[in-house]
């Protein structure tokens, strides 16, 4: 018999969660647990099971997140668009989603089933119930209704788009959000001079112009005592980035970094950008397997011209993955064409999504979705010969 059940604590998921056969550290405990220690005020992370019988067949993790004004809107948004995202968020948004994934990194770390045990159809029924019971839940605990209910960022070849008749029926639609930008390292490079040496001259001459900008910049990996000592340098290159955004959805707890680095130890890297013993910049990796997972970064707005901070990170990621023998850097959403020009391509991403009123039309929805994540036009690099 399926069934599930709904876990509020890492610390109350069964032995046999990290025994399930997934490649992604994103849906394994340590990880969770630093999340859980350390999630953004308005996001909480909810934890469901599906079994059969007694064996654990699949796991979802599922994000509630309370849309407030302010977090969702930076100083950096435009007035009209706060106006217009303020009367938008009060009338449809504000209040409770749930998110079945992880909504502070792109990509599909939300859903691992065995497909020998259960079926997706069977696996996504019972995550549906499992939510209309944490609805229930929250409802009861916190006095709050779900407004939204969500699945994200699954790839365009995801095996989850056949099950159209699940979708249908929960009345989710589908709606493509930013592509995911993914470096691909290739077999034939062993080092990342190979790497360079198949640009065409014009990214060859301005891999050589970033680097050399960056001459007075000494990168350091930190400990995990120099990340706890640094936390409050961190979190004000971090917010100098993330309130840069306009829209965001969260904003990370101080202890984040720390708290990763405690759990995930040597799985999680922390390089510090200095300048005269002054940290000016740091970007952050998970090391997922065979995918190098680029993190948060920082940097001081004001240096960051003068040094090409920003590509010089995204240089020194990808030399990371390639020193390293990783398959792929994944440097997720978000500067698209910047990210192209060092060897990223775009892969399409979709997600699924609902509000839970009926009256409200999902087409509203879309308009909010098209907003908080709008498919920008962008022009594509193409730097190697």
């Amino acid at each position: 018999m399926i069934h599930y059940k709904l876990y509020n604590s890492v610390n109350d998921l069964p032995e046999s969660w990290d025994a399930l056969l997934v490649e992604d550290l994103f849906l394994k405990r340590p990880f969770l647990r630093a999340l859980e220690n350390s999630t953004p005020t308005n996001i909480s992370t909810h934890f469901l099971g599906v079994f059969s019988s007694e064996t654990l067949v699949g796991i979802a993790i599922i994000q509630r997140v309370e849309m407030y004004f302010e977090d969702v809107f930076r100083k950096t948004s435009n007035k009209f668009f706060k106006r217009c995202g303020k009367i938008l968020i009060s009338k449809i948004v504000k209040g409770n989603a749930l998110i079945v994934g992880n909504l502070m990194h792109t990509g599909q770390h939300g859903l691992y089933f065995n497909s020998k045990e259960i079926t997706q159809d069977e696996f996504l029924d019972t995550i549906s119930q499992g939510l209309k019971a944490l609805s229930k839940q929250i409802k009861t605990i916190h006095n709050k209704k779900i407004r939204i209910i969500g699945f994200k960022d699954y790839f365009e070849n995801d095996a989850i788009h056949t099950s159209k008749a699940f979708f249908r029926r929960e009345k989710l639609y589908k709606a493509q959000v930013q592509p995911n930008m993914i470096f691909e390292v290739k077999p034939i490079w062993d080092s990342p001079q190979d790497y360079v040496s198949t640009f065409k001259k014009k990214y060859r001459s301005r891999y050589r112009t970033a680097q050399k900008k960056s001459d007075t910049i000494a990168r350091k990996e930190l400990s995990i005592d120099e990340v706890l000592s640094l936390s409050d340098q961190l979190y004000e290159l971090y917010e100098n980035v993330s309130d840069n955004a306009g829209v965001n959805s969260f904003k990370l707890h101080e202890t984040h970094f720390y708290n990763l680095k405690l759990e995930l130890k040597d799985d999680f890297k922390l390089c510090g950008y200095f300048i005269d013993n002054q940290l000016v910049g740091f970007y952050t990796l998970i090391l997922n397997h065979s995918k190098l997972e680029t993190y948060f970064l920082g940097y001081k707005q004001e240096l960051q011209h003068q040094h090409q901070m920003y590509l010089n990170m995204l240089f020194d990621m990808a030399s990371f993955g390639i020193d390293n023998n990783y398959k792929e850097v994944i440097f997720a959403r978000t500067a698209m064409e910047i990210k192209s020009s060092i060897g990223a391509k775009p892969h399409n991403m979709h997600l699924y999504l609902k509000h839970t009123n009926n009256v409200i039309a999902n087409t509203v929805l879309k308009l909010v979705v098209k907003y908080a994540n709008p498919i920008r036009d962008w022009e594509e690099r193409h730097p190697f010969k």
